[in-house]
């Protein structure tokens, strides 16, 4: 099969790569649309540390089942699919408690794995969705993010009508955005980058200036701060920032990435005067359906100001957009369903 191979930091090509066959249990996908992440970036520019090279990236995965292995029931040459990346070992702590986001052994479709930048990918049957009618796989190809939007949310228990704050307007932080206000909360974000915050304005949400954002915050809400701080930056800054902004008895969820050894200084005595729920959020588990259904719902907008490239194209999009990284939204890699070949 034809895939985009990235065989070094910074070098990447269209070639070869073995067709994957499924095993029992799994299913064969021919790849539609794959999104580009800020994770695959990362791969492309060298600063990945799970990746080993060559290695194929993309885990925004939408596609048709194009084959499945022995004892896979449900599922069928045709359907149209998303691909759920995260894959649990199914035995640790986390996995036995239902969160096989959190998995110590995590692989992913993508990182780990070979993954969507290529005709072809296999995962386990367990982690195919199918497409609900009318939902483009293009657009589908957003479940993952939109996915971990519904996840992040859930962790911090957005209910309609609360002031939700959201530190940062990239790609996770749109997502969270629209989760939030298709669950009717108030969204407020903010952002030191004026396009991103321009965007996000357009998705609905009441954009504020990073410049004297607690004095803001607090003047938005009688000085009590924000029930709900969300943040989405991967800013230690930011994150210590969240403590400030947050009320008392509220929820801070973190989705930020910061490099290994990072460490953030907070107030000790505000994690009992506040007595503010602190919480982490990796990923998604179990929110594919919710996140199709958003999509499908007409609820989530993010996607129609995505920009398609041809897979083929990949060696040139990614240094294009490794140099000029605002140039789009947001990009999606597509292969046309009747050019797959074994």
């Amino acid at each position: 099969m034809r895939a985009f191979i990235m065989d070094a930091p910074r070098q990447a090509r269209i070639g070869e790569w073995p067709t994957p066959e499924p095993k029992a249990g799994e299913v064969r996908v021919a790849v539609v649309a794959a999104g580009i992440c800020a994770g695959d970036i990362y791969i492309y520019k060298g600063v990945n540390p799970y990746v080993v090279y060559p290695a194929i990236g993309g885990h925004e995965i939408a596609g048709v089942v194009e084959s499945v292995g022995a004892n896979v029931e449900g599922l069928h040459e045709g359907d149209a699919v998303v691909v759920e990346p995260f894959l649990g070992c199914g035995a640790c702590y986390p996995c036995r408690q239902g969160r096989s986001n959190c998995c110590t052994n995590l692989q992913i479709l993508g990182a780990h794995r070979p993954g969507g930048y290529a005709e072809f990918i296999v995962a386990p049957a367990t982690h195919i969705h199918k497409v609900p009618e009318g939902l483009s796989l293009f657009q589908a190809s957003f479940a993952e993010p939109v996915a971990i939007g519904v996840h992040g949310c859930r962790r911090g228990d957005v209910k309609p009508g609360e002031y939700v704050l959201i530190l940062g307007c990239g790609p996770i932080g749109l997502a969270l955005i629209e989760v939030a206000r298709a669950y009717g909360a108030h969204v407020v974000a903010t952002d030191t980058n004026p396009e991103r915050a321009a965007f996000a304005a357009k998705l609905g949400a009441t954009i504020l200036p990073a410049e004297n954002l607690l004095e803001t915050v607090r003047e938005q809400t009688n000085g009590e701060g924000a029930p709900v701080v969300m943040e989405a930056t991967g800013n230690p800054k930011a994150m210590e920032m969240t403590v400030d902004l947050v009320a008392s008895a509220g929820r801070i969820v973190i989705l930020g990435l910061v490099k290994q050894g990072t460490t953030v200084n907070l107030p000790a005595l505000d994690f009992t005067r506040k007595e503010m729920t602190f919480l982490g959020s990796r990923a998604s588990v179990n929110y594919f359906p919710e996140a199709l259904r958003l999509l499908a719902s007409g609820q989530i907008t993010y996607p129609r100001v995505a920009t398609a490239f041809s897979m083929w194209e990949a060696p040139q999009v990614f240094a294009d957009l490794t140099e000029h990284p605002s140039r789009v939204h947001k990009g999606v890699l597509t292969i046309p369903e009747e050019v797959h070949h074994a």
